[in-house]
């Protein structure tokens, strides 16, 4: 079974809230018969259309292949937080690499948030960018930990992030499943699908040439690679895998360390006044549970409410019932709440929820992985392999150094331990364990 099949319809974009107000995009030609190019990307999320951008502005020939839309995939259907630093905190990265190495982990994070704003600002993409994401904390102890945190990141790293205690974050976030949080206002939130079809368009305009509805069925690797789909092939000096959730069975060293899992999405009906009731801050919000809670205002007022996790290939029968699970524990209110949009969709993650970017040999570049963290990981990273490709590599060196050990089991195995794994950790949030 092929998830770019499985639970969507081939070149549409799901039916989501934020298809609906993205406004219209022409799409690009279907890749028919040869072309030559310096370099051929595969996938036209935020990693491929970043990378094709920054290669088009370098002055290369860049094909870039997209089995559906720009954006049809984990960057056109997330949160839409651009959050700092890595997935993993601070304190984690410098007990698992190291001060220094989480120091410069620290420092990419920050210049994945600039980068964003900076193409932003530069190729004015209307994405409703604004400032502000907030870590809420669901047990006294998870609050205290939160508070240490943020002074450690004020006293290591000079950066400023405002603890809540539980009135102070009520203020904020009046949910009753909280105890306090912390704010970090050097964070943003998004409309994610419009920038991706921003990039799509700066890409465009740029030079690389953008084929969608282009299904790549297998690579043949040499001097010169070359890329088929069922209606032609490329033929590239350079290679770049920027298929996040959607590889499949492309390239199995890959597969073997990252992993697709879903994630589900809903949106309210327009709340009116009574958004103050969700958030009376207009920030974003994640949760400390293993199997996030996510959830922020959209621009017409509506809570976009992120929760649930599934591990197979298909998405729920039902997704706005397994959303309103989570959604009516944190805010009880809305229980009942009309749900007119809901939506599925297909990320990667890593074991050490780190990013995964790779040479797969001299001329085979891939980056996926992101874990959940990918609006700035995933955009950086298309800027870092287009340096690759033209020798300059510290940033891809950096990130390709991180430990990314294989799941248990491989590719073959790996669904149904996630699926043990997952479920205690459901179980233990539930507990409060």
């Amino acid at each position: 079974m092929n998830l770019l099949f499985s639970n969507d319809r081939r070149g549409q974009y799901p039916d989501s809230w934020y298809a609906a107000t993205a406004g219209r995009l022409s799409p690009f030609p279907k890749l028919e018969g040869s072309v030559r190019a310096d370099v051929c990307i595969v996938g036209g999320g935020y990693t491929g259309l970043s990378a094709a951008l920054h290669m088009a502005e370098a002055g290369l020939d860049v094909v870039l292949l997209e089995a559906h839309r720009v954006g049809f995939g984990a960057s056109g259907r997330n949160g839409g937080q651009l959050g700092s630093g890595q997935r993993q905190d601070q304190l984690t990265l410098e007990k698992m690499v190291g001060p220094e190495a989480a120091r410069h982990m620290w420092d990419l994070g920050e210049d994945a948030k600039a980068l964003v704003h900076d193409l932003v600002a530069k190729h004015q993409i209307d994405c409703a960018m604004k400032p502000g994401v907030a870590w809420a904390a669901t047990s006294k102890s998870s609050y205290d930990w939160m508070r240490g945190f943020a002074d450690h990141m004020g006293r290591t790293y000079d950066y400023g992030i405002s603890a809540m205690p539980e009135k102070d974050f009520h203020a904020v976030c009046p949910s009753p499943a909280y105890r306090g949080g912390i704010l970090d206002m050097g964070a943003s939130h998004l409309q994610p699908l419009k920038l991706a079809q921003g990039l799509a368009r700066a890409a465009d305009s740029a030079g690389a040439r953008l084929f969608e509805d282009s299904v790549v069925t297998h690579i043949a690797e040499g001097n010169t690679v070359t890329v088929y789909t069922d209606t032609g092939h490329v033929q590239a000096d350079h290679l770049v895998l920027a298929t996040g959730g959607y590889l499949g069975g492309l390239e199995k060293h890959v597969a073997s360390k990252v992993m697709p899992i879903n994630n589900f999405i809903v949106a309210t009906e327009p709340l009116g006044e009574a958004a103050d009731q969700v958030l009376a801050q207009d920030v974003a919000v994640a949760d400390d549970l293993f199997v996030v809670n996510y959830f922020r205002l959209s621009e017409d007022k509506r809570l976009l409410f992120g929760g649930g996790e599934s591990y197979g290939y298909r998405f729920p029968k039902d997704i706005r019932a397994t959303v309103r699970k989570p959604l009516s524990r944190i805010f009880p209110h809305l229980a009942e709440a009309a749900l007119p949009f809901a939506w599925g969709g297909t990320l990667s993650i890593t074991l050490k929820r780190l990013p995964h970017l790779a040479r797969l040999s001299p001329n085979i570049l891939s980056a996926s992985g992101y874990s959940g963290h990918g609006v700035g990981n995933a955009v950086q990273a298309g800027k870092l392999l287009a340096e690759a490709v033209r020798g300059q590599s510290s940033g891809f060196d950096a990130f390709a150094a991180l430990p990314t050990p294989t799941f248990p089991g491989g590719a073959a195995l790996r669904s149904p331990l996630l699926v043990l794994a997952m479920s205690w950790f459901a179980l233990r949030d539930r507990l409060g364990l």
